[in-house]
């Protein structure tokens, strides 16, 4: 059954309204932890271990949870639960004294994420067209940053209201994330037969490369063994340069942003990822999923090295919308890449392997951008990112050797 969207199912567009609502309660909080660690005693350094750490964690669940997809009868138990842990945790960030408090509810928070990512992404995988799965994934990411951007609206509004009150934002982000939780009780899910592990599994037949012409083609997938290493290792190399957005913040009221606005930039970016991400996830259908990501990828190196050279409020502004089409470029076509590489057998293994690397990717990525932003400057940190993600974009084209997917 189809959504009035056109090409989008009921089901892709149900999980994007719960992505929204649970964005909208995840958004109400990260935009305001810098300013609330500083306050806690601490600085980009312990953000960028913090917010690693959570990445990692999420990734290491998100792998877990990937291959308990692949043996379950049904996906939506898992993210139900996961969404409700996040939903559960969250808010306790209003009793937190030390940094230490926000590391421990931010991993527990990203816990709930790592269980249900990869099912929830395997779900959409399964009620969305073959050459259509770049355009559900972007639809969803859409749907999570169009959240992102009303989380923090909410949170100034509320602050506003209330003036210094951040504890009392984070308290209120559990109405948006019970919100999701209930809204997952209306995806449809057929029940399947639990997959084999992966030693029954019979070896498979070789199947044909797609075509370069038909970078959509709906021919069997190129590899069921697992997502290609080099599509994997350009994902890691540009994740070890794609630290957490948080210090984009840390860079913005460096540049002069105050921090009661800092909300309001996070809108803007989110803004303008929920307007590109469904297009912009087409366009990779259509011409081509490996040229839409190196394309991103490079785009990326281009606004990290504006980030880095900047000098001026106003800078922070234009950047801030400048780096939004990125999230359209890269995020859905990393996931059509990864699950159309694989059988439908294999979609939650491959997920959970690709979450996995990027997600200790992020982590190692975040901890060295904080350390080089606190011992040698902003803008080297920035830098480093925008080399690394020239160099994965390079790799990811370089050298085509086996086949890939479009």
């Amino acid at each position: 059954m189809r959504s009035g969207l056109r090409g989008v199912s009921r089901n892709v567009f149900l999980l994007g309204v719960v992505s929204l609502f649970g964005d909208v309660s995840s958004e109400m909080v990260v935009p305001l932890l810098p300013a609330f660690l500083v306050a806690l005693g601490g600085g980009a350094e312990a953000l960028g271990i913090i917010e690693g750490a959570a990445e990692a964690t999420a990734s290491f669940f998100k792998y877990l949870s990937g291959r308990w997809a692949d043996r379950a009868r049904r996906l939506l138990p898992m993210a139900i639960g996961g969404y409700a842990i996040a939903a559960a945790v969250r808010p306790l960030l209003a009793l937190a004294a030390h940094p230490w408090h926000v590391f421990a509810v931010r991993c527990v928070d990203r816990v709930g994420k790592g269980i249900r990512t990869s099912p929830r992404d395997k779900l959409l995988a399964a009620s969305a067209d073959r050459d259509r799965l770049a355009e559900a994934y972007s639809f969803h990411r859409g749907m999570d940053h169009l959240g992102a951007a009303m989380g923090p609206l909410l949170a100034t509004a509320l602050l506003l209201w209330w003036p210094g009150r951040l504890r009392l934002v984070f308290a209120l982000a559990a109405v948006p994330g019970a919100l999701a939780v209930a809204l997952l009780f209306a995806v449809r899910e057929t029940p399947t037969s639990p997959s084999p592990s992966p030693s029954t599994f019979p070896s498979p037949s070789p199947s044909p490369s797609p075509s370069p012409s038909t970078p959509t083609s709906s021919s069997p997938s190129t590899s069921v063994s697992g997502p290609p290493r080099r599509l994997l290792a350009s994902i890691f190399l540009f994740t070890l340069g794609n630290s957490t957005d948080a210090l984009l913040l840390l860079r913005a009221q460096g540049l002069g942003v105050p921090t009661a606005l800092l909300p309001a930039l996070w809108t803007v970016l989110h803004v303008v990822r929920a307007a590109t991400s469904w297009p912009l996830g087409r366009l990779a259908d259509r011409l081509g999923r490996r040229a839409s990501l190196a394309a991103g990828w490079g785009w990326y190196a281009f606004c990290y090295s504006g980030f880095a050279a900047a000098s001026a409020p106003w800078h922070a502004w234009v950047l801030f919308v400048a780096y939004g089409p990125v999230a359209g470029l890269t995020e859905g076509t990393e996931r059509a890449l990864v699950v159309s590489s694989v059988g439908a057998e294999r979609r939650g293994r491959a997920l959970g392997v690709y979450n996995l690397v990027s997600g200790f990717g992020l982590l190692a990525a975040s901890v060295l951008a904080g350390e080089v932003w606190d011992h040698v400057s902003p803008a080297a940190a920035l830098g480093l990112g925008a080399s690394l993600a020239a160099a994965a974009a390079v790799l990811l084209l370089a050298r085509p050797g086996a086949p890939q997917p479009a």
